[in-house]
């Protein structure tokens, strides 16, 4: 028999007119993280059914479990209709858990409203004829040692014991697209991913310093890629060398406005990058106030370099919560490798926290922005990176 999975959803129950396009994204997006599993996804009341290989169970759970807009996902056991059949199943079900677990509830969820009992009804039932066939059993609606579940759809009855969470969301590529400055850093995967969760398509930029800097910090951007891919499908990763534009701020541009020039240049080189690929914001993972480049006069002097839309998911959130959901999207120990990154090679000893547009505006007029910018972007090369 193959292995049935319940895939359920909350935000997007909400989106009223709208919410078969959302439901449509999502069950594309399943299929799509689940390419090579050969399971079936079949839309049911509120819900999605996918079947697949009973061996492969574990694994379509978790990578079920990943995908943006999933609230929860169940391996569940099905039967017909009839009051005695989800009886019979419940007590197999019960009859596999409760050697030393003696409390237990029944939870029931009904949709199909034509099923002649409601819901605490099938709970009293069911739970009676639990206990009537393992006699130890007692009721504990509180903290039962287990939960046995029953949903009532209109063509099956599915019942299951454990409930495994999603990342909750919206899916991916319902909102529009996004490019994502990915540095060698922790902040901004958690922003690449937090992006994904609100249902933006992302490509990352990565920039870089080699031969200034080693390939390992390419290569860390990579895997960061492939670990935000296992959640959102496949990522675009564009890579750009900035040796030669740091090399120009170093040798023509005061010390302590480097950063805020050198952001500024980026800015600028994923506002051309974005209007080729038809990516419509930039995807940040500032926080304001963690670092000398990121108050708010910092912010403002830097994003006068564009007139792109910038979306920073971090903004608000202190550095403990950061790593936390670095840990759990598993990007942390990726990011803390020590390899440098092009903005920690020349990170000047005093930058400048509260700069003065005008006169960063002055340096820059000492550079040639549109030959260096176009020198720049002849070094971009870009890949596939899948999860």
């Amino acid at each position: 028999m193959p292995a049935k999975i319940l895939v359920r959803y909350a935000e997007i129950a909400l989106k009223g007119k709208n919410r078969g396009l959302f439901e449509q994204q999502l069950q594309n997006n399943i299929k799509e993280a689940l390419a090579g599993f050969q399971a079936d996804v079949k839309k049911i009341q509120g819900r999605f059914l996918v079947s697949g290989p009973e061996e492969e169970r574990d694994k379509i759970l978790g990578r079920l479990s990943k995908v943006f807009g999933v609230a929860s996902v169940s391996a569940v056991e099905e039967t017909g209709l009839d009051m005695e059949d989800i009886k019979e199943l419940a007590l197999k079900m019960a009859g596999r858990v409760s050697g030393d677990q003696e409390e237990f509830r029944v939870e029931t969820r009904r949709p199909n409203k034509h099923f002649p009992y409601p819901s605490p009804e099938v709970c009293r039932l069911v739970g009676a004829y639990l206990q009537e066939h393992i006699p130890h059993l007692k009721v504990n609606l509180e903290q039962p040692d287990f939960t046995i579940f029953i949903e009532i759809s209109h063509q099956k009855v599915f019942l299951y014991l454990d409930r495994l969470e999603g990342p909750g969301g919206l899916p991916v590529g319902i909102t529009g697209k996004a490019l994502l400055l990915l540095s060698g850093g922790i902040d901004s995967p958690v922003s690449g991913w937090l992006g994904m969760k609100r249902g933006l398509t992302i490509e990352a930029l990565h920039f870089h310093s080699y031969p200034f800097t080693s390939r390992r910090s390419q290569e860390k951007a990579v895997d960061i890629c492939r670990k935000l891919a296992s959640a959102g499908g496949r990522i675009t990763l564009h890579m750009i060398n900035m040796a030669s534009i740091q090399k120009a701020l170093r040798a023509q541009c005061p010390e302590d406005l480097a950063i805020i020039l050198l952001r500024r240049m980026m800015l600028r080189l994923a506002e051309k990058l974005s209007a080729e690929r038809g990516l419509q914001a930039l995807l940040t993972g500032e926080s304001l106030g963690q670092v000398a480049s990121q108050t708010l006069e910092s912010i403002m002097v830097t994003q006068q370099a564009t007139g792109m839309l910038i979306l920073r998911p971090l903004l608000g959130m202190d550095k403990k919560e950061i790593v936390n959901k670095a840990a759990e999207i598993e990007t942390y120990d990726i990011s803390i490798r020590p390899y440098e990154d092009c903005c920690t090679l020349f990170l000047p000893r005093n930058p400048v926290t509260r700069p003065k547009l005008e006169a960063v505006e002055n340096q820059e007029k000492k550079l040639d922005l549109a030959g260096l910018l176009a020198e720049t972007l002849e070094t971009l090369e870009t890949t596939q990176v899948e999860g």
